[in-house]
């Protein structure tokens, strides 16, 4: 599993978690939605370390808080270079 899909996969449970829509998250991130879009659907191959800061922000959490998930340890998770 690559980072960028990892990223998509907590996105996604902190929004069912937090009980907050896509669109809201990408008003209180300031992340475009056709950016949010592209992380989602996987188009997003290099998602920035500012780019998971501002989603951290929106959902109103740290950036350790936000990286606090089995998802980002799992040995299986591939690193791009």
């Amino acid at each position: 599993m690559t980072v960028n899909f990892a990223v998509a996969k907590r996105i996604s449970k902190l929004l069912k978690e937090k009980g907050i829509s896509q669109y809201r998250l990408e008003q209180d991130s300031g992340i475009q939605h056709g950016s949010m879009q592209c992380i989602m659907n996987g188009r997003n191959k290099t998602v920035t370390l500012t780019t998971v800061i501002m989603l951290a922000r929106g959902f109103g959490m740290s950036l350790t808080e936000f990286l606090d998930d089995e998802i980002f340890s799992s040995s299986d998770l591939e690193i791009e270079s």
